[in-house]
């Protein structure tokens, strides 16, 4: 019996050493329904392309923000600093899942390329917030210069793994056409080989010469 009850206790400290490590790990910077959407998202491309949807969202909600009025009871320059923080701590989630696939081996040219389209769009918008301050400018400026240096920093290593993993996978890629190519080869031999043995057959059996199938 107190074997039972070492054993169920362990169980629930565990469960709850579970949860409160869940608790933690739950992103403050991500919806609910975004964290589903990135737990899904396990292809190594299709997750740099959520990455990027969640990114640009932030940066429209900023936009949007700034442009419409404002009332001065509520911390208008805290909110839109929160936005590109959150901007920020995306990107670096994306840094890390490319640093892992890449350590993995994981095919990600797809989502680089993406990456690299859209990448520099998001830079220059805020390269352009930076240019143009506004009244609560004091409140982000230092989220927006990080969220500058990190974007820069992402773009820059992006271009660096792809031109790896294009010289990589396009080896590949290369070895399994010259595999496939030999192997259409070999079935070609094998078809040919086989239709030329039964011309001799047929050409046995009308000589009156016992073929090996004819053979006991």
């Amino acid at each position: 019996m107190k074997s039972t009850r070492a054993i169920m206790l362990a169980l629930a400290m565990f469960t709850v050493a579970s949860l409160s490590l869940c608790a933690q790990l739950k992103t403050d910077y991500l919806t609910d329904e975004e964290e589903d959407k990135v737990r899904e998202a396990q292809d190594p491309s299709d997750r740099i392309k959520l990455y990027l949807v969640i990114a640009q969202s932030r940066l429209d909600r900023f936009e949007q923000f700034r442009t419409q009025p404002h009332e001065d009871k509520y911390d208008n320059g805290g909110y839109m600093d929160k936005l590109l923080s959150q901007y920020v701590s995306v990107d670096d989630e994306l840094k890390n899942w490319i640093e892992d696939q890449f350590d993995h081996n994981g095919d990600m040219r797809a989502g680089l390329h993406a990456l690299l389209d859209a990448g520099p769009k998001q830079l220059e918008e805020l390269r352009r917030l930076q240019q143009t301050p506004d009244p609560y400018s004091p409140d982000f400026s230092g989220s927006l210069r990080d969220a500058i240096a990190d974007l820069t920093d992402t773009l820059d290593g992006a271009t660096q793994v792809l031109g790896e993993q294009e010289k990589k996978f396009g080896a590949l890629k290369k070895a399994e056409k010259a595999e496939a190519q030999a192997m259409k080869e070999r079935a070609k031999e094998e078809k040919k080989r086989t239709k030329e043995e039964r011309k001799l057959r047929k050409k046995e059996r009308k000589s009156g010469v016992p073929g090996d199938s004819d053979v006991n």
